[in-house]
């Protein structure tokens, strides 16, 4: 894996081995032509880190500070690996359960936050996604005119609720990506 664009572009960096199925190039690439300006300068939050390629990318590119959680050992010491090989400032790698943490985060605020959680395969399976938008101050942690980013299998049904407004779903190969923004700001 590699990053795209901007101070690290083109500089490949490590993923954990069986443990995360890091978002591809062609899918990257296209989410971040997406997000256009909003990322130079922004403040970044990469939630199920894995690699942290999505926040490593933003890096790259000119966001001015990323928050990476996880709660695998492995991939919080992969990306404290990868921030520090590629020379990339402004990253902080916590490990944590990502929805316990959303439940106790109330002051700091993100202009971006990437969701890549583990796609929910069948019935049973945690839902993640459902789990993130059921915890009350979600929504917080966003700024207003910030944009939330789901990665989540093709299949997925991703319902932003009465909270969010969906901007856009797109499709890549297995997955989907949706980008969200608080419901009544730009309205």
């Amino acid at each position: 894996m590699r990053i795209i664009a901007g101070i690290a572009g083109r500089r490949n960096f490590r993923v954990p081995r069986g443990v995360v199925r890091p978002t591809t190039d062609r899918t990257r690439e296209a989410v971040f032509s997406m997000l256009g300006e909003l990322i130079s300068g922004a403040k970044v939050l990469d939630l199920f880190a894995g690699s942290g390629s999505l926040g490593m990318e933003s890096l790259s590119r000119g966001a001015e500070s990323c928050v990476f959680v996880d709660d695998s050992r492995e991939c919080v010491n992969t990306v404290k690996l990868n921030l520090k090989t590629l020379r990339l400032s402004g990253g902080k790698v916590v490990q944590n359960d990502v929805i316990k943490l959303l439940g106790k985060v109330t002051l700091t605020q993100y202009d971006v936050i990437f969701a890549d959680p583990p796609y929910w395969k069948q019935a049973g399976d945690r839902d993640f996604v459902g789990e993130m938008f059921d915890v009350e101050n979600f929504k917080d942690v966003l700024t207003d005119e910030g944009v939330l980013v789901i990665e989540a299998d093709e299949r997925a049904v991703v319902d932003g609720g009465e909270s969010w407004h969906l901007l856009e779903r797109r499709k890549y190969g297995g997955c989907a990506i949706y980008f969200f923004q608080k419901k009544g700001v730009n309205e």
